[in-house]
């Protein structure tokens, strides 16, 4: 998916598929934050589809600019906190919900930090060995970046865990696989190779929306039962 345009597009028409029979398994409105996920990838695949068209052709640097904006804001600021609120949106145990509370404030404090520093700091892409390489001039310094990583990895995967829906423990370490393993592979390409993984994760969200349908239906068909 990160290693040319057309890889970037393919794989954002394949997620926006999966995206659409996702919502479609939607039954309750808290389910659509998380049924959403999968065209979220999407759009991001398909904006480093765009960074991939700037870098490449002299026609199109105009676009390089707000494609690499686009692409990071989803992958470094959107997800800290859609991937907790989603889950916490499924949630029915109360006491897990005031756990969630907290991994989406961190989530949203994290984003508010992200956003200050795409603001004030430098951000640009260059491709290198086939990879889009994205420098982000940003503190802290690079010998803390595992501090960055941990305050990201919090919301994002640790919300999975304390989820009471089940499978969503695995995507939750699905995530955290991809992280290791892209992080082992390279450090400098981490933020595109990492997209890599969003269909595997998309394939996930589809599983347990699927589950979440059969509930609510059986759900609604015991109430009108009752009744």
């Amino acid at each position: 998916m990160c290693f040319s345009a057309t890889a970037s597009f393919s794989a954002s028409i394949v997620l926006g598929i999966t995206g659409v029979i996702a919502v479609k398994k939607v039954q309750l409105p808290n389910q659509l934050a998380f049924a959403m996920i999968p065209f979220l990838f999407s759009f991001q695949q398909l904006t480093e589809g765009f960074v991939w068209i700037s870098l490449t052709h002299k026609e199109f640097a105009s676009l390089q600019s707000i494609s690499i904006y686009l692409f990071l804001i989803i992958a470094q600021i959107v997800w800290p906190t859609w991937v907790p609120y989603s889950i916490m949106s499924l949630e029915k145990d109360p006491k897990r919900k005031k756990i969630f509370k907290w991994l989406f404030g961190i989530g949203l404090l994290f984003s508010c930090y992200l956003t200050y520093c795409f603001i004030f700091f430098n951000i640009e892409g260059k491709i290198s060995n086939n990879h889009i390489e994205y420098n982000l001039d940003f503190p802290p310094t690079n010998h803390l970046l595992w501090l960055t990583a941990f305050f990201y990895i919090i919301p994002t995967v640790v919300s999975t865990l304390f989820s009471s829906v089940k499978r969503m423990q695995i995507l939750g370490m699905v995530i955290l696989l991809s992280c290791v393993l892209t992080r082992l592979i390279t450090l400098k390409y981490f933020i595109s190779i990492w997209c890599f993984f969003a269909a595997i994760i998309s394939v996930l969200v589809v599983i347990i929306m699927t589950r979440l349908q059969k509930s609510t239906k059986w759900s609604g068909w015991l109430y009108h039962l009752k009744s």
